[in-house]
């Protein structure tokens, strides 16, 4: 069995999704740890009809969420593993916005504490797209189909986790069955975890389960012991 948790997160909002939620999940996936968790949403693709109404609450919301020193209070914007990820993070945001992108919210970091980047226009062409942060930032791209959202979605050569938001279920099902990821999740953010559910990626996410009965197959060698009883017949 093999895992490698590195993997670019996908969070595909539909033209039909209930937005507070979104923006909710996103905020949650996104940030939860500073970014620093395997499962952390690490790009937004959404629906250029409802992209506008989206950026603006996710924005808000994410701006008020309280950053700073954890020793000295609760904060949700803390301190990140090193600086290597504070270098990481910028290098990603520089390179974007040289190609174009626009930084919807950011600010300068204080040592290893870290507030919110958050990039929006970017495209495949730039490193955030395809680079994980692994840090406190996450980029939006927009989308004009389904076809194309679930086509940015799979352009990775990762697969661990993603999700689906829209109020048609079956449509979202349909569009969570074509993503390549070992985890989905409809209307629910890409942090999430059941100890008795299989857990895994799939392409360069690695590959194998771990989690309830899927683990206990993974770990466990099947072997075959047969006793013979009676005098066999052999044909020569």
């Amino acid at each position: 069995m093999f895992w490698n948790w590195a993997a670019k997160r996908p969070l595909l909002i539909l033209d039909d999704a209930d937005l507070a939620e979104a923006v909710n999940a996103a905020s949650f996936g996104a940030f939860l740890n500073q970014g620093q968790i395997c499962m952390s949403t690490e790009r937004i693709l959404v629906d250029e009809i409802v992209a506008e109404e989206f950026c603006a609450e996710f924005v808000k919301k994410v701006s008020s969420l309280p950053c700073g020193d954890p020793r000295m209070g609760n904060v949700v914007f803390g301190s990140v593993i090193g600086m290597s990820t504070v270098e990481r993070v910028q290098g990603l945001v520089k390179d974007a916005v040289a190609r174009g992108a626009k930084v919807l919210l950011g600010g300068q970091a204080s040592g290893t504490i870290m507030p919110p980047v958050i990039v929006d226009q970017v495209t495949s062409e730039m490193e955030i797209f395809r680079e994980e942060s692994f840090g406190p930032c996450v980029s939006i791209t927009r989308f004009h189909s389904v076809e194309q959202a679930i086509r940015l979605a799979n352009d990775s050569q990762y697969g661990l986790s993603a999700a689906v938001f829209g109020r048609d279920i079956a449509r979202a099902l349909e569009v969570a069955k074509r993503i390549e990821s070992g985890i989905c999740h409809i209307n629910g953010p890409t942090v999430h975890d059941e100890a008795q559910m299989p857990f895994g990626g799939v392409k360069a996410s690695g590959y194998g389960r771990f989690g309830g009965e899927a683990a206990i197959r993974e770990f466990t060698d099947l072997r075959w012991i047969t006793i013979q009883t009676s005098a066999r017949h052999y044909p020569f």
